[in-house]
Parts: structure tokens; sequence; C-alpha cells
């Protein structure tokens, strides 16, 4: 049972990780369109800044989750076979590609926030469609386990 309840915790936070992974390019997005209104785009910067922070929380609370299950593995073999093999490396690297990519979404931020410029509006919205892809294939592996 407490395989499943870790498990649970892990899912739980991956989820509220993701939600701040799909939406803060998008308060970018509305950054870089709120050209000429100074309040909206302060409370936008406002709102992406603590967005960030829930995000790397939750990223950690997954981290160490995810660790632990890991880790409960290496000292009583659950399902060998579950948390083992080349699909894990391969969810892995997805899992560092989207935090590479949220941690990029939080260093826009912080150049807006000096003072600095965005990429065009068109960009962020086609550039905010990436975590999809590779959330997307990191499920997929999860749950076929291919190789």
């Amino acid at each position: 049972m407490t395989y499943f309840v870790i498990k649970s915790l892990h899912i739980l936070f991956v989820v509220a990780w993701m939600a701040a992974v799909f939406y803060l390019p998008r308060i970018l997005v509305n950054v870089a369109e709120t050209a000429g209104e100074p309040a909206v785009h302060a409370r936008l910067l406002l709102m992406g800044r603590r967005l960030y922070k829930f995000g790397h929380m939750m990223f950690g609370f997954a981290f160490i989750f995810g660790l632990t299950l890991w880790l409960g593995h290496l000292v009583t073999p659950i399902l060998p076979q579950v948390v083992t093999g080349h699909w894990l490396d391969a969810k892995l690297a997805g899992v560092v590609i989207l935090l590479g990519y949220f941690i990029w979404t939080g260093k826009l931020l912080k150049r807006v926030e000096a003072g600095g410029a965005l990429p065009p509006s068109r960009s962020l919205r086609l550039f905010n469609e990436l975590p999809v892809l590779v959330l997307f294939a990191i499920i997929l592996l999860v749950l076929a386990k291919p190789f």
C-alpha cells in the first residue's frame, strides 16, 4: 500500500508541476501582448513570479517522491521491471527537457522584469506547444515501457 501512496503523491505533484509548465508560457504571451497597459503588465508579472515559485516547489516534491519510488525499488524490489529499463532513461531525458523548458521560461520572465524584451507572441505561442509533445512521449513511455 505504501508504494501506491508514494506513487499517487508523485503523480499528484507531477500534475501540479505540469500545470505551471503549461501556464507560465501563456502568461508570457499575455505579457508580450500588453503593450501600453502597465497595470495589467505588472499583474501578469506578479502572477508569473508566483507561478514560477509554485512550479519549482511542485517539481521538488515530484522529484522527491519519484526518487523514493526508485530507491524503494533498490531496497526492496517491488516490481523490478516497473522501475528499471531503458524506458526510464528516456522518461528521465524527457523530464530534463521539460525542466530546462520551465527554467528557460522563468529566465524569460526575469528578463521582462528587468526591462528586457520577449520574443514575439506568435513565437511564444508556438513554443508553448512543445511541453505537450514531450509530456505525451513521457506518458507513452511510462505506460507502454517499450524497452
